[in-house]
C-alpha cells in the first residue's frame, strides 16, 4: 500500500513591513505547519500499522527539501518536491500534487495551508484524484483492517460528525490531532544523505482564472442566519411599524407628556394612563 502526504513550506515567522504592508519570509524560519506534522504522523502511523511505503510530497522551492527531510528523518521512505505552480491557486496546487500521488490509496494533507490559508487544496485533491474525501478532521484513528480509518470531523455550529472511512480517500487534518514523533538520529543521518526526487507538475495542472480560491486566502467567518417571527398586523403600513417600531416609539412619548397638577389630580391622571395601558385596580376595588 501506498500511502501519501502532502507538506507545505511554511514561514512560521514572517516579516510585514509597517509602511508598505509587504510580507517578506524567510527560509530559515520556514517547516512543517502544525497540521502537517498531524497529516506526517498519522501516514506513518497508517503505514506500520497496514504495511506500506510513505510517500512526502511538496510543490515549492529547493528550500522545500528541508520539509521532506523532516519526513525521511521521521521514517517516510521517499520524497518528492514539485515547482509551485506560477498562479497560486489551490486548483493548480492541487493538480500538481495530484500527478505526483496519483497510485497512493490513501492521500493525507493539513487542513491549514500557508499562513492560515483556505485549506481548500485537499478538496480539490480529492477531485483531481476522482476519489473520495473527509476534511477538517479532529480524530483519525486507523482500523484494526487495512484501509479503513474512524474518524470525527467538524461541522458549523458546534456540532460533529462520525465518519467511516474507506481507501481510496484524501484526508485533512488539524494540528492537536496527531504529535509528530521525534525523529532518532539513524533516521537524521538517512535524510541528510536521501536523494529528494523532483518531478514537474503534470498536464491536468489549473492554469490562471480556473478556480478563484487562493492558497492563503481565508474566507471572512459567517454566522448562521436567525429564525425570526413574521411581523404581526392586518395591513401592510402595519407589519411595516411593527418591523421598524415606529408605533412603539410614539406610543412611548405618549407616555411621558409633562402635566403640573395638584396632588389629587395627579393622581387620577395616573389611575386613567393605567387604564388604558391596561393595568387598571383590580375588581371591587375603588380609586
Amino acid at each position: 500500500m501506498l500511502i501519501a502526504v502532502c507538506l507545505a513550506f511554511v514561514d512560521q515567522r514572517p516579516q510585514v513591513d509597517a509602511l508598505t504592508g509587504e510580507v517578506s519570509t524567510d527560509d530559515r524560519t520556514s517547516r512543517l505547519t502544525e497540521a502537517d506534522a498531524a497529516a506526517l504522523e498519522l501516514a506513518l502511523s497508517c503505514a506500520q500499522r497496514w504495511g506500506g511505503e510513505v510517500l512526502a510530497v511538496t510543490a515549492g522551492p529547493p528550500a522545500a527539501d528541508a520539509v521532506l527531510r523532516d519526513a525521511l528523518a521521521c521514517g517516510a521512505d521517499r520524497a518528492v518536491r514539485l515547482p509551485e505552480p506560477p498562479s497560486g491557486l489551490a486548483a493548480a496546487v492541487a493538480a500538481a500534487l495530484a500527478a505526483a500521488v496519483a497510485t497512493a490509496e490513501l492521500v493525507w494533507c493539513g487542513d491549514q495551508g500557508p499562513a492560515a490559508g483556505s485549506g481548500a487544496v485537499p478538496a480539490f485533491l480529492a477531485a483531481e484524484l476522482g476519489v473520495a474525501g473527509a476534511f477538517g478532521l479532529i480524530e483519525a484513528v486507523p482500523g484494526g483492517a487495512s484501509g479503513r480509518i474512524a474518524a470525527l470531523r467538524r461541522l458549523d455550529g458546534g456540532r460533529r460528525e462520525r465518519l467511516a472511512v474507506t481507501t481510496p480517500a484524501v484526508l485533512s487534518v488539524e494540528g492537536a490531532v496527531a504529535r509528530l514523533r521525534r525523529a532518532g538520529l539513524t533516521g537524521v543521518l538517512r535524510a541528510e544523505r536521501a536523494v529528494i526526487e523532483t518531478g514537474t507538475a503534470g498536464p491536468r495542472a489549473a492554469g490562471p482564472g480556473t478556480h478563484g480560491v487562493r492558497v492563503g486566502l481565508p474566507r471572512a467567518y459567517r454566522p448562521r442566519p436567525r429564525v425570526i417571527a413574521a411581523p404581526g398586523g392586518a395591513s401592510a403600513l402595519e407589519r411595516v411599524r411593527a418591523l421598524t417600531g415606529a408605533g412603539a416609539a410614539t406610543a412611548e412619548a405618549e407616555r411621558r407628556i409633562a402635566v403640573a397638577a395638584d396632588p389629587e389630580q395627579a393622581a387620577a391622571l395616573i389611575l386613567d394612563a393605567l387604564d388604558r395601558w391596561g393595568y387598571g385596580l383590580p375588581d371591587g376595588v375603588a380609586r
